[in-house]
């Protein structure tokens, strides 16, 4: 079966989103070579997770209220209602509310300060 190996996110400031994600989840950065292309750790490879990379956006910045046309990642958090405020104090806005899944846990979408949209996902099976 094939599973994703690697997500990419694109912005138009990558300084911005590099700052955003850093505090938002502690991600780490590291600029490929001479290229404008970073490396995304996500966390310790022994860890269920994939890594990614950050790059320069081509085109414009995703329209409010436009049809998805990329993969969303979502993120395995602790505890989604401190993220959730952290989002907004780091210039995030809510697009799905929290809400539950139920028998898996919580889920959030968020948007980030350039528009791309992620999810955040709390395990609880006992989510109703």
């Amino acid at each position: 079966m094939a599973r994703p190996v690697h997500f990419e996110i694109q912005a138009s400031d990558p300084q911005q989103l590099i700052d955003f994600y850093a505090r938002m989840f502690g991600w780490m950065f590291n600029k490929w070579d001479s290229a404008d292309y970073w490396l995304i750790n996500t966390g310790p490879d022994d860890e269920p997770g994939i890594h990614g990379g950050l790059l320069p956006r081509r085109g414009d910045v995703p329209q409010e209220m436009a049809a998805m046309n990329a993969f969303v990642v979502t993120v395995d958090v602790e505890n989604i209602d401190v993220l959730l405020e952290r989002a907004g104090q780091l210039g995030a806005a809510v697009t799905v509310p929290k809400m539950a899944v139920p028998g898996v846990g919580w889920l959030a979408y968020i948007k980030d300060p350039d528009g791309n949209i992620f999810g955040m996902m709390q395990a609880d099976v006992h989510a109703a």
